[in-house]
């Protein structure tokens, strides 16, 4: 490892660097030339609609982002109509976005800022982060995407390319450090405007060109900058600190086979205890359903997948547990 990090400093030594206004106008430029028509980049959307889309983005393709975030919005058009929106109803639009547990928090971040703050997004750090599920990278995008404000948005496509041009390493460490927020203040404009788009040109680089397992540098505005690249294209030094995310056999897999059945039951109705533990106990099968075969070796997995939902909110029971719906 310390033969990597020695090349990349020597190769750091090589190179421009990404600080600086010309840094900074080359990747803004790549940006304007390069970005994707996304919805929510539209002059007009609201930052409620911005919040929106980063609270459904995190950890789902944006292909998937798409037709929720549309369908959401149609429904529930600013805060005051999420506020009063039924639960059931928001889960089942939340569909197969993934870690359901969002749209519970998007609800609660809705009504708290009707209450608070007379149905409008606030516009200033230390209140957007006291909102129900916004955290310092949802707080930072809605500032720097929707008001136009210099604010750090520091998600994984940021990270791993100030990881690779700046540091000159392959991927950024598991967790964020004090030191990546450090660099990525330092390197980005100081103005509002400038501040703003470089967020926004980053993140698409990260996300259309320096890719995680196939980054294509010929393409990139800073290859000539990257530290990364210059040092030889050194392995990821934290890879044995990683944690693989597994999916089918999990936890997270049978409640998703629960919240998927529940969800296809028509509005109102419920769904037989029996019934929902069977959905659970094809986690890990291959043919899903449709095989008739129960995938998992965890007994005790299907239950504990209805009690977490039941505890998490995310399911209800009016009969002790006899049959379940959406709450």
């Amino acid at each position: 490892m310390s033969g990597a990090v020695d090349a990349a400093g020597a190769a750091s030594a090589l190179v421009t660097g990404v600080a600086g206004p010309e840094a900074a106008r080359e990747v803004i430029d790549w940006y304007d030339e390069n970005a994707r028509d996304l919805p929510w980049r539209r002059s007009g959307t609201s930052p409620y609609a911005v919040l929106v889309c980063e609270v459904m983005s995190q950890q789902t393709p944006v292909e998937r982002v798409l037709p929720a975030w549309r369908e959401w919005l149609g429904r529930w058009p600013d805060p005051a109509a999420l506020a009063g929106a039924d639960t059931g109803e928001v889960l089942r639009v939340w569909g197969r976005l993934g870690y359901p547990r969002r749209a519970l928090r998007l609800i609660e971040m809705a009504r708290t800022v009707v209450e608070q703050h007379g149905g409008v997004l606030p516009e200033d750090t230390a209140s957007l982060l006291a909102l129900p599920g916004v955290g310092p990278y949802t707080a930072g995008a809605v500032l720097a995407f929707a008001h136009g404000r210099r604010a750090l948005a520091l998600d994984t496509n940021v990270r791993r390319v100030l990881a690779r041009a700046h540091a000159g390493t392959a991927l950024a460490p598991p967790t964020l450090t004090r030191a990546e927020t450090a660099r990525a203040d330092a390197l980005q404009p100081a103005s509002d405007a400038e501040g703003s788009a470089w967020s926004a040109a980053v993140m698409e680089l990260g996300a259309l060109v320096c890719t995680a397992r196939a980054p294509r540098c010929g393409q990139c505005p800073w290859r000539e900058r990257c530290a990364w690249l210059a040092a030889g294209q050194p392995a990821d030094e934290h890879a044995s600190r990683r944690r693989t995310q597994a999916w089918h056999g999990t936890d997270r897999q049978a409640r998703g086979l629960v919240m998927a059945r529940l969800r296809e039951a028509p509005v109102g109705a419920v769904v037989g205890r029996e019934v929902l533990l069977r959905a659970a106990a094809l986690a890990g099968a291959r043919g899903g359903e449709a095989s008739g075969r129960a995938g998992t070796a965890d007994r005790d997995q299907p239950q504990r997948a209805l009690a977490g939902l039941l505890a998490d909110g995310l399911i209800a029971t009016d009969d002790g547990g006899e049959t379940y719906r959406l709450p």
